[in-house]
């Protein structure tokens, strides 16, 4: 057979888009300062929306939200618990779905994780992603169509949160989430094993070099991820964070 240069590019586009995979290899492991992590890499080309109750009420685990979205004939692509929530499962501080925000901005000091200042809210837009300290947030006014806020900021414009210490011995399994620069490229990481916020923080700013990162929730955090086969359970939570995908024929 003759392959000419037009039928390469022929195969090349009819591959891309019938043989192509539903969605990108989004996650993977690293090792920062000899501690493991768990990064997922999402791009603003993606659909990546939140999600906390249905018609059913809140969602509380990957699995029911994925069978919600199984009706419309959708799966989520990764997932991850997205901040701090009450114990109905409502969020904790400003929370905005599709536009409609449910709940308010809080700029006050207060106890816990979630009050030390400077905490932080994760914008989606139509243009990208921003994770911006919620001062900042407030006097911006950005039109987010999803937004969480959560707390403390891990990076502030490359600054680590100044209330981190090197030698914490307060090290639980943490996630969060950072912003590149450009607003077109959001990473979403897990911690493997124990680590403190200022561990954490450096990965966000000294590994993958992101300027802003907002912590999400620690001892809770989960991940699924099924490329790789990873499902974490336990108990409900709050507010997730996904990519959502067309559902592959035949999935379940």
């Amino acid at each position: 057979m003759i392959f000419t240069k037009s039928f390469g590019r022929l195969l090349f586009v009819f591959i891309w888009l019938c043989c192509g995979t539903a969605h990108a290899q989004t996650c993977r492991d690293l090792l920062f300062e000899g501690k493991s992590y768990t990064a997922c890499t999402v791009a603003a080309s993606e659909d990546l929306r939140l999600f906390n109750a249905g018609p059913d009420g809140p969602y509380g685990s990957f699995k029911v939200l994925d069978d919600a979205l199984k009706e419309q004939g959708l799966a989520l692509g990764f997932a991850m618990n997205a901040g701090m929530f009450h114990r109905d499962l409502a969020p904790v501080g400003l929370y905005v779905e599709l536009g409609q925000q449910g709940m308010r901005l809080i700029t006050s000091d207060g106890p816990g994780n979630f009050g030390l200042l400077p905490n932080g809210v994760f914008c989606i837009t139509d243009a990208g992603f921003a994770v911006t300290e919620s001062l900042r947030f407030k006097s911006a006014k950005p039109e987010c169509r999803y937004a969480t806020q959560s707390g403390p900021m891990l990076v502030i414009e490359g600054a680590l949160h100044p209330k981190f210490r090197p030698g914490s011995d307060s090290r639980l399994i943490r996630n969060g989430v950072g912003t590149r620069a450009d607003g077109q490229t959001a990473v979403f990481v897990i911690s493997n094993e124990a680590v403190n916020f200022h561990e954490f923080a450096r990965l966000f700013r000294d590994e993958l070099g992101l300027p802003n990162a907002l912590f999400l929730d620690g001892t809770i955090s989960r991940l699924y991820d099924p490329d790789h086969g990873r499902h974490d359970g336990g108990f409900p939570i709050g507010p997730i964070v996904g990519t959502v995908v067309p559902r592959t024929p035949g999935e379940g």
